[in-house]
């Protein structure tokens, strides 16, 4: 038996195969091989259309399927590009573009949303401020696209669309709904306050269904197109980032989820729905969470951590591949002898309120310090500014005792990880996965397969582990406020 897991990103579809009883994957697919196009009509706009996703979903199942057989797939989880919307009419056609997950044009609607219903009910009810979530995005739709306004009968996220096409049923998750800031954690319930101050009626809202659970069945058309067969249970749907944190069997509270590639992004997991007052973190709805057994997940997205790391590649040593520069960063001592790098050049950062300090570099002693000195500043840094979130994110409630990471990217540093563990006391475990094979998991446990979390992640691969340095815990501080100092510096120049 086999459970085939989408993943459905902005630069590229991934499909992949897993067999359920090794639990082991059996193919994979990412297409297409140059990354899928996003439209910018305007400055800070980005949409993709939808037709191409299902395009390259289809793609992807059906270059596997040449190699295996498909009837004997058993169920179908989907993860995707999270906060996206996707309008369709009567007909379930697109009624334009989908406006994606970094198009920034509903920002201000978001704000004066908050100013309007109020900050005090928007933390306590939304835990975030409406900011640029679907609601917003659709609140544009609606202010600025008064006909394609008209013509949407339903509109969802990207996954949901998916699913839709996939079996012909529209629903969406309490996840979801989170991520659309159409739920209310007060409540526990749809937070139709939000869809009511945007005028947005509520039967566009889809129904919901389980995160894990079967959610739908995949219809005829499915079949004749693509050979998996009638009646597949659809069984496991999230967002990139809780996908990624189940993937890595991050579930309970204390445990962290991190991502180290263009942006570092932290997920932690707790059972206490509190909002950062300063909306510098997001909370959503876990994707295992129950009134009974409550699990939140909170979002920190750094913009500036692998982009730095790559510029500084780019620029001071382009013939080096990424193992020779964590080697020659390694011959620093560590804290970088006082040279302190902010990674903060990618943009305004919702960590730092929306705003951008840019990279800088401090400290430097051009006749005492070398490129090793600034590569080790940089990861660092990066680490640094890691810390940063993950600080704020206890505030909140959480008490991060492990950090998991797939086995790539940024955490293919030793020092990297090395220096993450022991600024942050915690543990760091590194796997092999990916957000396709997780939701293939997911959906394997969804339909009954899996009959336990012990069971769906028996044959998840640990590939190593790394325990904080207490030798460096001393100098490490001291190097963290250096560079805190350095960034409230800064920070205060542009209030």
């Amino acid at each position: 038996m086999k459970s085939l897991g989408i993943d459905v990103g902005s630069s590229s579809v991934k499909v992949s195969l897993l067999d359920i009883e090794s639990g082991k994957c059996v193919a994979s697919s990412t297409n297409p091989s140059s990354e899928m196009p996003i439209k910018a009509l305007k400055s800070g706009w980005a949409e993709q259309s939808p037709q191409m996703w299902w395009q390259y979903v289809c793609e992807g199942i059906r270059k596997i399927g040449a190699e295996h057989e498909l009837s004997d797939v058993r169920s179908i989880g989907i993860t995707y590009q999270m906060h996206g919307l996707v309008c369709l009419d009567k007909d379930g056609e697109p009624v334009r573009d989908a406006i994606i997950w970094c198009d920034s044009r509903a920002v201000d609607i978001g704000r004066k949303a908050m100013e309007a219903v109020g900050k005090e009910k928007c933390l306590e009810h939304l835990l975030n401020s409406p900011g640029n979530f679907t609601a917003s995005k659709l609140a544009w739709v609606k202010d600025h696209e008064v006909g394609n306004f008209a013509a949407t009968c339903r509109f969802m996220l990207p996954g949901d669309y998916i699913a839709y096409r996939l079996s012909g049923d529209i629903h969406t998750t309490e996840t979801g709904l989170s991520e659309q800031i159409l739920w209310d954690f007060r409540q526990e319930r749809r937070a139709d306050f939000v869809a009511g101050y945007y005028g947005i009626p509520l039967e566009m809202i889809p129904d919901t269904v389980p995160a894990i659970g079967v959610q739908a069945y995949t219809d005829a058309g499915t079949e004749r197109l693509l050979g998996i067969p009638e009646g597949t249970p659809i069984s496991y749907r999230a967002g990139d980032q809780p996908n990624n944190a189940f993937s890595l069997n991050v579930l309970d509270p204390g445990e962290i989820a991190a991502t180290g590639g263009t942006s570092g992004v932290v997920y932690g997991v707790t059972d206490v729905p509190k909002a950062d007052s300063l909306s510098r973190v997001n909370t959503f709805v876990h994707v295992t969470h129950d009134k009974n057994a409550p699990r939140y997940g909170i979002l920190l997205c750094i913009n500036g951590t692998g982009i730095m790391n790559a510029w500084v590649r780019r620029n001071f040593a382009p013939s080096m591949d990424y193992s020779r520069l964590n080697e020659m960063a390694a011959a620093a001592p560590a804290g970088s002898d006082g040279v302190c790098v902010l990674p903060f050049g990618n943009g305004a950062e919702r960590v730092l309120e929306n705003r951008s300090t840019g990279a800088a570099v401090s400290g430097l002693d051009l006749n005492r310090h070398g490129l090793s000195h600034v590569l080790r500043a940089t990861q660092e840094g990066i680490a640094h500014s890691f810390r940063y979130g993950i600080d704020i994110m206890k505030g909140m409630g959480l008490k991060p005792d492990v950090i998991r990471a797939g086995n790539a990217n940024l955490f293919l540093s030793p020092l990297f990880r090395q220096t993450l563990a022991t600024l942050t006391g915690a543990r760091i475990e590194l796997y092999d996965t990916d957000g396709a094979l997780g939701a293939a998991r997911g959906a394997a446990l969804g339909a009954g397969f899996y009959k336990s979390r012990e069971e769906t992640f028996a044959s998840l691969e640990k590939m190593g582990t790394v325990e904080p340095c207490e030798a460096d815990r001393a100098v490490m501080e001291e190097s963290y406020g250096r560079w805190k100092e350095e960034l409230e510096r800064r920070l205060d120049t542009r209030r």
